[in-house]
């Protein structure tokens, strides 16, 4: 349970971490978009596999990218507002972090 006044999965701010970067999140996630319809069509073109593979490696990577950035984002404020604040607010942000990251190297 958290000691503030905002839900557990919400930041201290009024607005998220990458809200400042927000326009080109969006415009890297379109890219992503016409990526992954490329790939579709390519698939239904059925290319060479090699050449669906090598794009698709490229979409993962471009994901990839955009998570690393919105978790830099959210340690640069979410949780360092958390740790600043201290208490079961800290704790709660700084594991919500951690199982963030073994999620992606999961993945």
């Amino acid at each position: 349970m958290t000691t503030s006044s905002a839900p557990e999965n919400e930041c201290a701010h009024t607005a998220h971490g990458y809200i400042s970067d927000k326009s080109r999140y969006l415009a890297r996630l379109k890219r992503i978009e016409g990526q992954a319809r490329g790939i579709h069509r390519m698939v239904d073109e059925e290319q060479y596999c090699i050449d669906i593979l090598t794009q698709i490696s490229a979409l993962t990577k471009a994901l990839e990218g955009v998570a690393l950035g919105l978790l830099d984002d959210h340690l640069k404020h979410c949780v360092l507002d958390a740790a600043q604040a201290g208490g079961a607010t800290a704790e709660d942000k700084i594991a919500e972090a951690s199982a963030a990251i073994a999620r992606l190297v999961r993945s």
